[in-house]
């Protein structure tokens, strides 16, 4: 596979901030309007989807727009219903959820490193449609995005990881897996679309081997579907300032300052 051009920054750069903008557009919109958004972000690790999440979530209001990452489920929620976790977090009215990874662990991961039975994983592809119909049909606008990253690619932001301590902690045990199961996960990701891709709940993939057009063109096309239009919000106006009624600040030793460790840089 040739490698893909990166997206220059001075193109990149502004379009991203044009988008972001319109994101809060968006936003404004979902809250005047009482709508409710939901956007899943799937893919592989490392394919680029918390860095996608953050540049959307930039310039928004985290009242309006929040981010739904949860953990291993706890050994009460393993005997709930299990969609159960996941619809606790769904949004109201007037709310944004993005969730970095979701429902479909069982699909991926849970299904290829054995953490499921069978028949569980049978269930959840029988369920998992119907699950997204229902909340189409509620009103929900769910949008599904698998983040596509080839294996060499994928391979060499893991050896960027492993040599930056900085980054280091994203390395997890699961992580290294995915490279001895590349073709384990590629044919778990098909059959999950053949079940899940349905007309009311489509797929789309974004090529993510240049992390810059995946974000670009992931937002864009979010936006493209979205039926919002722009709505002006209130524009507080700042009061006057009254005048002073004699309150003096305490002197300064009655409180303990931050050290000024700014003033030691060069």
């Amino acid at each position: 596979m040739s490698k893909v051009k990166r997206l220059p920054r001075r193109v990149y750069e502004p379009e991203l901030a044009r988008l972001q903008s319109e994101l809060v557009n968006l936003q404004e919109w979902v809250r005047s309007e009482g709508a409710r958004v939901v956007v899943v972000f799937e893919g592989r690790d490392a394919a680029g989807k918390g860095s996608t999440i953050k540049r959307v979530t930039e310039h928004l209001n985290p009242r309006v727009a929040r981010i739904v990452a949860l953990p291993v489920p706890t050994d009460r929620e393993r005997t709930q219903w299990y969609f159960q976790r996941y619809a606790e977090h769904l949004p109201a009215a007037g709310e944004i959820v993005l969730f970095d990874r979701s429902w479909y662990n069982r699909a991926g991961v849970e299904r290829v490193m054995g953490f499921c039975s069978k028949q569980e994983y049978t269930r959840f592809l029988h369920q998992c449609p119907i699950f997204e119909r229902l909340l189409v049909e509620d009103g929900l606008l769910l949008r599904k995005y698998w983040f596509s990253v080839s294996d060499a690619e994928q391979e060499r932001r893991f050896r960027g990881r492993l040599a930056d301590p900085m980054r280091r902690w994203k390395l997890s045990p699961m992580d290294m897996e995915s490279i001895t199961r590349w073709e384990d996960y590629s044919r778990a990701k098909d059959e999950m679309f053949v079940h899940t891709d349905i007309p009311e709940a489509p797929w789309y993939v974004v090529d993510s081997d240049d992390k810059r057009r995946a974000r670009i063109n992931m937002i864009a096309h979010l936006l493209s579907t979205i039926p919002y239009r722009t709505v002006e919000p209130p524009r507080p106006r700042l009061p006057e300032r009254p005048p002073p009624k004699g309150y003096e600040r305490p002197p300064r030793d009655m409180q303990t300052y931050v050290p000024d460790h700014s003033a030691l840089l060069r």
